[in-house]
């Protein structure tokens, strides 16, 4: 999308397969001939997107179309399963992957944003000296995590204008786990 007339900015976001690339021109641009110049980029691409995948563009939709906010909270006599109080971790958790997912399904819907609560993160940092006490080596650890992974995350991370891709490749029977 990058040198559209008017592109203000573009956020792409990957998961459970899906792939969203949301771009935002500048107040003012004509939103029909906008769509008309990101259509075209996107029939560019799709010859080079893997077999089966559809590309479309979806509702026109602005900032001011966030109409309904709500919170997730548990009732102070809540436990976990292990008997344990939610933390805001848990309930970020729960708005992350069961909330959010299904409300993603319903018509009209185009985007739900996440605010707040804690979200958890795993950040793999090897220690060389100790990787060399079971014989490992850092190729190791790379592929161990790869094999771990059945979906893959993706982002764009922005900096003094130049953008970089963030794939986060990991996952455990019931975390996310970010590599970067």
């Amino acid at each position: 999308m990058a040198g559209l007339p008017g592109l203000e900015q573009t956020r792409s976001l990957s998961r459970y397969g899906l792939s969203q690339v949301t771009v935002i021109f500048k107040d003012g641009t004509d939103i029909y001939f906008a769509r008309q110049l990101v259509n075209q980029r996107v029939q560019e691409a799709r010859e080079k997107l893997p077999e089966g995948t559809t590309p479309q563009l979806g509702p026109i939709s602005t900032g001011l179309g966030e109409i309904y906010l709500w919170t997730v909270e548990a009732d102070d006599n809540a436990r976990k399963p292990d008997g344990t109080r939610y933390t805001p971790t848990d309930l970020r958790e729960i708005q992350d992957w069961i909330i959010k997912p299904q409300l993603r399904t319903v018509a009209g819907v185009t985007e739900i944003n996440t605010i707040g609560g804690f979200a958890r993160e795993y950040l793999v940092a090897p220690s060389p000296e100790r990787m060399a006490s079971y014989g490992l080596s850092l190729q190791d650890v790379v592929l161990a995590l790869e094999k771990n992974n059945s979906n893959v995350g993706a982002g764009y991370i922005e900096r003094r204008g130049e953008q970089y891709l963030v794939r986060a490749p990991g996952r455990s029977a019931r975390w996310t786990i970010s590599v970067m």
